[in-house]
């Protein structure tokens, strides 16, 4: 029942995460660079802070904060600033290929990636047990279902004239968006390895009283910290490079509120599938702990195309595309049932 439990959590996280980008959509009037770094307040500075001193037990979040090591602390954010390349570029990948194939091709990585690497890292054989076997197998079932969703959409890009690709995805460009999730990828799996590293905040939380289900959420704080860090140095960048650093000013009234309300929905929708990971993980038992990242890119993968069918940018692609994407799909969900068994 804990590992259901823990799978239907950690799905919760997915649908926030694949739905955080539609109302990000809604921003109007600001660069992309602008609307990043706004959303990025919320998702990596303000909701993660209020998240973990509002889950801590009264009055022992600053305690808990200052008898962390911090070593463990620093590695978190260093890990985490590593990860804010992944982020940003991960904004530009759905940006050039859409929310189905962007979040795909960069996420399965990231599964991949965040998953394998930690427990090698740390000298564990995965082969040496039956835990290890079923992570590495529930990694490559994901894998597999991550390449159909992928072969799906190379079908999609053929199939499609360009017309159809750029009214589906305005700034739809296969090449240069593969190229940057690829990327993406590969450095968002470094959250992971903050994760990992920042432990020692999870057990001093523990220990200061903490609800299990709740104390990942101090170790989230740091790392998203040193994702912020990374991110704004690139936004305020472009802000300077393109001129863009008015966007913020010239927009008032209305329109402002619109863009600050649906900066703040879709940066805690973002940071809700850590929160929910975090209570999902906490269920597991301790063998298995490392799969709930695979488990929860797994579940974006699958959600994020859900969203890409709803926004129609699979329209036209064609019977035999999103027969391939529903199969994909499909066995994305089942790899994270590996667990059960």
């Amino acid at each position: 029942m804990d590992s259901f439990l823990s799978i239907l959590l950690m799905a919760i996280g997915s649908i926030c995460a694949a739905s955080f980008y539609v109302p990000i959509r809604k921003i109007k009037g600001w660069s992309w660079e602008s609307y990043w770094l706004v959303q990025g307040v919320f998702s990596w500075i303000i909701v993660p802070v209020l998240f973990a001193w509002i889950t801590m037990p009264k009055g022992t979040f600053g305690d808990i904060i200052s008898s962390a090591p911090d070593q463990a602390k620093l590695m978190a954010a260093f890990y985490g600033a590593l990860w804010g390349i992944g982020g940003l570029t991960f904004g530009l990948t759905m940006r050039y290929l859409g929310i189905a194939l962007g979040q795909s091709i960069a996420l399965g990585l990231c599964a991949a990636i965040g998953t394998l690497v930690p427990p090698v890292l740390a000298g564990q054989n995965l082969f040496e047990s039956r835990s290890g076997i079923l992570i590495v197998i529930g990694v490559a079932i994901s894998i597999v279902g991550i390449a159909i969703i992928g072969y799906a959409g190379a079908l999609k890009s053929k199939n499609l004239s360009i017309e159809e690709r750029k009214a589906a995805v305005k700034e739809f460009a296969l090449k240069k968006g593969i190229l940057i999730a690829i990327l993406s990828g590969i450095m968002s799996a470094s959250f992971n390895f903050g994760l990992t590293a920042g432990d020692p905040l999870r057990e001093a939380a523990i220990t200061a009283g903490a609800n299990p289900l709740f104390a990942k959420n101090p170790v989230i704080m740091f790392v998203t910290l040193g994702g912020f860090v990374t991110n704004f140095i690139y936004c305020v960048f472009l802000n300077i490079r393109n001129k863009t650093g008015m966007d913020y000013f010239k927009v008032t009234g209305a329109l402002l509120a619109n863009n600050i309300v649906f900066a703040l929905i879709g940066g805690t929708l973002w940071y809700m599938q850590f929160f929910f990971m975090g209570m999902g993980e906490s269920l597991l038992p301790a063998a298995m702990v490392a799969f709930a990242w695979s488990i929860l890119m797994s579940m974006n993968i699958a959600f994020s195309n859900i969203w890409g069918i709803i926004l129609k940018e699979w329209k036209g692609a064609g019977k035999k595309t999103i027969i391939a994407l529903i199969i994909g799909i499909v066995i994305l969900v089942l790899s994270t049932f590996v667990i059960k068994i």
